[in-house]
């Protein structure tokens, strides 16, 4: 029986960054994953490194602060994979807030991130339609002006990923389902079975976590796991729509009449439109938007938009996650309105787990998790090893210039950066926003054959 001083289930941001904290401070470590790397959660979020402007409402200074200092850490670590964005938010006769508030919550946004951010503005009606032509003007009195960051929420996990197996200790394997575990006096036995091929596995380890995110809930119950439900699941939705159908010179951040926001953010050769804050009461696991879900995102665009051509004709593809909420104690309002807090529980002696947070502050999380696990095994805990950039870029860039992908190209990214099926090329290794039956030219090589490499 192998074994190894800390397994981790679920592949998404925080257990690929906890897999690389470990590793780099010596822990042997095995990361497992159902399906394929940040396929999930990880991959489904607003594509934004920010502070989260809207929690100053909630008064989440301290969380919104931490962000901020994450997200400037990432763009000046990972310039390839995330770029700063100017973000405009319009206020309108109608908004819930007024000039000087929003004067005010810029500023204080700024003061936050230490002045690290560039520097905030506020435009007026006519500035604002220079920037955002297609916005309405009727009722328009300006906008504010902030910058954030855009990253591949996808490849960041995966370059965390790739960066801690260079570590010799650190292990991976995706596609491998946890089916049981049994306590130890040593620590946990964990039995897998992949997915591909129906073997299975049985590993010892020292130490159990657990960074499932939305799917903490059901799955410690099922292995036997002491644990009281936590979380309070909200699903949110994306869409990618053609170049051109919204004219913005930049990012725009819609406070809608419900109370919501929805981020409209132009990248990759096209716009991302999102998000929704619904209660989930579906299967999660490879969650769907819905055509009610989808309705209404275009309609809150038409709303705001009303001379672009909005139907869905202009869009191009769809994704939907679940974000794992931690449940406050009397919380009975809008599902915005709960904190991105995280919380890290200790079932027993031998297991953690790691719930909420926001993905921009995944660093800090895993971080505090692994200051405490790293001296119980004995190693030396030194912090500052995660400030380094990361040392594996995917060799298909998300932004920028891209290279020709040739058949060498192709098994060089298969080989090296843990690909199992056509779909992780496709969405993750690529980046590419067409469903698989969508394709036909976008790769270059017909598809049929690029799906030959995966038989």
């Amino acid at each position: 029986m192998k074994r190894f001083e800390v397994v981790i289930v679920g592949g998404g941001i925080n257990g690929c960054g906890l897999i690389r904290d470990l590793a780099l401070n010596g822990v042997e470590g095995l990361l497992l994953d159902k399906g394929d790397y940040s396929s999930q959660t990880s991959q489904g979020s607003s594509k934004m490194l920010h502070g989260g402007i809207r929690y100053l409402e909630n008064l989440d200074f301290g969380l919104v602060q931490e962000a901020l200092e994450e997200k400037n850490l990432w763009l000046r670590l990972t310039p390839h994979l995330c770029f700063e964005r100017e973000f405009y938010l319009p206020l309108y006769t109608y908004s819930k807030y007024r000039p000087f508030m929003l004067k005010a919550g810029l500023l204080l946004y700024d003061f936050l991130s230490h002045f690290q951010n560039r520097p905030h503005a506020m435009l007026s009606k006519a500035q604002a339609l220079a920037q955002v032509p297609s916005l309405d003007e009727r009722s328009l009195l300006g906008a504010g002006k902030y910058y954030d960051g855009v990253v591949d929420d996808a490849k960041l996990s995966l370059e965390c990923l790739y960066d801690g197996l260079l570590e010799g200790c650190a292990q991976a394997k995706s596609y491998c389902e946890v089916t049981q575990t049994r306590k130890t006096p040593e620590g946990y036995e964990v039995s897998f079975r992949s997915l591909k091929t129906g073997q299975e596995e049985t590993v010892a380890a020292k130490f159990l976590v657990f960074t499932t995110g939305p799917f903490t809930d059901l799955l410690l119950p099922k292995l036997g796991i002491p644990w009281t439900p936590q979380l309070l699941p909200s699903k949110g939705i994306h869409l990618w729509l053609k170049k051109g159908t919204i004219e913005a010179h930049g990012s725009v951040v819609l406070t809608t009449r419900d109370n919501r926001v929805v981020f409209v953010i132009p990248q990759r050769n096209s716009i991302l439109v999102g998000t929704t804050e619904t209660p989930v009461d579906q299967e999660i696991f490879d969650i769907r938007a819905t055509q009610d879900e989808i309705a209404y995102l275009l309609g809150v665009l038409r709303e705001y938009f009303p001379g672009a051509q909005l139907d869905e004709s202009a869009i191009i593809s769809t994704f939907a996650a679940v974000r794992p909420l931690v449940r406050e104690e009397g919380h009975t309002g809008a599902l915005g309105k709960v904190s991105r807090f995280h919380k890290i529980y200790r079932p027993d002696q031998s297991s953690y787990v790691l719930i909420g947070g926001k993905y921009t502050t995944f660093r800090r999380m895993v971080q505090e998790l692994a200051q405490e696990i790293v001296p119980r095994l004995g190693h030396r805990y030194r912090p500052n090893l995660t400030l380094n950039p990361l040392r594996q870029r995917s060799l298909m860039p998300t932004f920028g210039e891209k290279p020709v992908l040739t058949r060498e190209l192709l098994r060089q990214i298969i080989k090296t950066e843990y690909v199992t099926t056509f779909d992780d090329l496709v969405r993750r290794r690529l980046s590419l926003l067409e469903g698989p039956e969508d394709l036909k030219d976008v790769l270059g090589l017909p598809v049929a054959e690029v799906r030959s490499f995966f038989t």
